[in-house]
């Protein structure tokens, strides 16, 4: 009679450890979690300098991709500039544009393509009803050049030393304005996830110096005005 109730009691005994056990077993064994290997306990373990690298090689090429497209018209850049840029920020308030323009033919012997590279503050940016909002102000600087043999960056030898004391082919520019954007629905988003208008004005350094330095001038003279669409990818 007791051997039953000994037995009885090592079987008992046996029933409540092995899943204890087992448990404990499992908790040792390793899972894959992304680039470190992490035991089942919490326990990270470091990645590799393999790792790493592939890691800091992959977020290289997102910062890489542009986060929009930009279209803009006038602004001393060309009729129309096309291009694309990059937001960031703790709340995307900055971006930077590249973009290339084309200049007609007019009464010149050919067209001309110009090329600007574009730096944009946006302190604010106001949520509006369905889907809309404002950014009330836009500002910023760029720098624009021509491809063409007929501008300069040096005065050529023909004119007496400052002469012109500007560069004739680049240009620095300031501007504010404006922008409207709109949040495309979830199922509509093919291309973007949303779109904006824009206007700028803006005036390059030499129209700035002589609205300065001629008292005969109106802002009509040196002010540019400018508009364009924005699609944001991402």
């Amino acid at each position: 009679m007791n051997t039953k109730l000994l037995l009885t009691k090592i079987t008992c005994l046996l029933l409540c450890c092995c899943p204890r056990l087992a448990a404990q077993d499992s908790l040792r064994t390793e899972v894959s979690a992304g680039p470190a290997t992490v035991l089942q306990t919490g326990t990270p373990v470091a990645p590799s300098k393999a790792e790493q690298r592939v890691e800091r090689y992959r977020r290289t090429l997102n910062a890489l991709i542009p986060s929009y497209n930009k279209i803009q018209f006038l602004g001393g850049m060309g009729l129309v500039s096309v291009g694309s840029g990059w937001d960031y920020g703790k709340h995307n308030q900055w971006e930077t544009d590249l973009l290339f323009g084309l200049i007609p033919k007019y009464n010149s012997s050919s067209a001309k393509i110009t090329m600007t590279l574009k730096q944009n503050y946006i302190p604010w940016n106001l949520p509006l009803k369905n889907r809309f909002s404002i950014q009330p102000l836009t500002c910023g600087l760029y720098l624009n050049t021509v491809f063409s043999n007929k501008f300069w960056t040096r005065e050529p030898d023909r004119y007496p030393s400052g002469y012109y004391g500007f560069s004739t082919r680049v240009r620095a520019n300031i501007f504010i304005g404006q922008r409207f954007m709109y949040d495309i629905p979830d199922s509509k988003r093919f291309f973007a996830e949303a779109i904006g208008v824009f206007y700028e004005l803006s005036t390059c350094d030499f129209y700035l110096v002589s609205a300065f330095t001629n008292r005969y001038l109106k802002p009509r003279d040196y002010l540019r005005l400018s508009f364009g669409i924005k699609l944001q990818i991402f």
